[in-house]
């Protein structure tokens, strides 16, 4: 015996379904003007971090740190065809989302924010890559972002995952690079800012740097803050890019022991 509205033509759901279940997107603000979380300003958001995870690439990494999810392959070097010689190699740096990576669905075309983001993850790597070693020479690095939450978290993240997948293509590096954010809220320094964090900040800046060398390859500021306010925030950064220098050390090091 048939089913009562039962449609052969057309493809039928599961007999029982529940509807989803959305974050209250209404944050709540503190008297201090910030949004709650549940980890103290000073502290940063837990990492998972797996190299080597795209076989067909020369390097990959996969980089999770709570809701901001991103992959990362490198492909290279390869001979650059109908460019003018150049004793330097050169790095090129794409970076897209995918279309259930933020609360509004993307577009599937490129936009003015992944052009951004590729900006600053390149001009955070490029110092750390010796490109003369690379003459005539290109490198591909493609960076995948699977959620966000914030583009702060998405050029520190993408930074430090871009830096891990180049290390594990063997690509010749002074140093890792790893990268920071802070925000400037009702006067406090919060580092690693969510994307409402951000909304309600004065000023965000995202700092990447070679931790091993101590130097400062890219900042990367959005808002207004004062010179001291600044100064605070990218020594805060540096401390804890040298905390997340171990964590990608270790990564890399398990990767190499384990394969």
């Amino acid at each position: 015996m048939a089913q009562i509205g039962f449609d052969r033509r057309r493809i039928n759901g599961p007999e029982e379904s529940f509807p989803p279940i959305f974050e209250d997107e209404d944050a709540t603000p503190t008297a201090k003007g910030a949004y709650e979380r549940p980890r103290p300003p000073s502290d940063i958001r837990p990492i998972f971090l797996q190299p080597h995870l795209i076989n067909q690439a020369a390097g990959s990494c996969y980089i999770e740190t709570e809701k901001t999810k991103l992959a990362c392959a490198v492909y290279g070097p390869r001979q650059s065809k109908n460019v003018a010689y150049s004793e330097r190699g050169k790095l090129n740096v794409e970076v897209k989302y995918t279309p259930y990576a933020c609360r509004r669905r993307k577009a599937p075309m490129r936009d003015a924010e992944d052009r951004s983001l590729s900006i600053a993850i390149q001009q955070a790597l490029a110092p750390a890559i010796r490109l003369e070693l690379f003459p005539k020479s290109i490198i591909d690095v493609f960076v995948i972002v699977i959620e966000a939450d914030g583009i702060e978290g998405c050029v520190a993240s993408g930074s430090v995952a871009a830096s891990t997948a180049l290390a594990d293509a063997g690509i010749e590096m002074i140093g890792l690079v790893l990268s920071c954010s802070a925000s400037v809220l009702a006067g406090e320094i919060w580092l690693d800012p969510t994307e409402e964090d951000a909304k309600a900040a004065d000023g965000t800046v995202v700092l990447s740097c070679i931790p091993a060398l101590g130097t400062v390859t890219n900042i990367w500021q959005s808002g207004k803050m004062s010179i001291e306010e600044l100064v605070k925030c990218t020594t805060e950064c540096q401390e804890r890019c040298s905390d997340v220098h171990s964590v990608v050390a270790q990564a890399l090091r398990d990767n190499e022991t384990g394969q």
